[in-house]
C-alpha cells in the first residue's frame, strides 16, 4: 500500500516551508529588502495573538510543559514530528536559546514569500543573543500556529 494523500502531500510543504526559510534567512541579513508585513492583510489583533502564541509556547518550554508546547505547532510541525517527544527532543537539542529564554523581545513582522515571520530577538540562559525567525501560519479556524522556527545570530554578536 503507497502513502497516503496527506503523507504525498507533507513532502511539498516541507520543502515550501525550507524554501521560506531560507528566504527568511536572507531577509533577515538584509532587512531593507523584506516587506514589513503590511501587505499580508494583518490586524492589530492578529499581530498581538502572534505574539501572545509565541510568548505561550516560550513559557511552557521554560515549565517543561511539552504538550502545551506541542500544542502551539501548526498540523505540519506537529506531523513531521508525530509527537511530544520528538518535538521536545529537537527543540532541547538545536533551540537551546528559545527552550530556556532569559530575555525576550519582538520585532517586526516580516512578509516571506507571503508568510507572516515574526522576528524575536532572545537572549538564552548561556547569555547569548539570537534572532528567532518565526513562521506563522493561520489555520482555517481562524487560530494561529507556529509553523517553523529559525534561529540566527544576533546581529551585534556577528560583528
Amino acid at each position: 500500500m503507497g502513502p497516503t494523500t496527506e503523507e504525498r502531500t507533507l513532502v511539498p510543504r516541507m520543502k515550501r516551508l525550507l524554501f521560506a526559510l531560507v528566504a527568511c534567512a536572507v531577509l533577515l541579513a538584509s532587512p531593507a529588502c523584506a516587506n514589513d508585513g503590511n501587505d499580508l492583510g494583518l490586524t492589530t489583533s492578529d499581530r498581538e495573538t502572534i505574539q501572545q502564541i509565541i510568548h505561550a509556547q516560550l513559557g511552557a518550554f521554560k515549565r517543561d510543559d511539552g504538550s502545551k508546547a506541542f500544542s502551539y505547532a501548526s498540523p505540519t510541525v506537529r506531523k513531521f514530528f508525530q509527537n511530544v517527544d520528538n518535538f521536545m527532543t529537537m527543540v532541547k537539542n538545536k533551540y537551546s536559546a528559545v527552550y530556556r529564554s532569559k530575555i525576550v523581545n519582538f520585532g517586526e513582522i516580516l512578509d516571506v514569500g507571503g508568510e507572516p515571520v515574526q522576528r524575536v530577538f532572545i537572549v538564552g540562559e548561556d547569555g547569548k543573543q539570537m534572532i528567532a525567525a518565526y513562521v506563522m501560519q493561520k489555520q482555517p479556524s481562524g487560530d494561529w500556529k507556529i509553523n517553523g522556527v529559525f534561529m540566527f545570530r544576533d546581529i551585534s554578536e556577528a560583528t
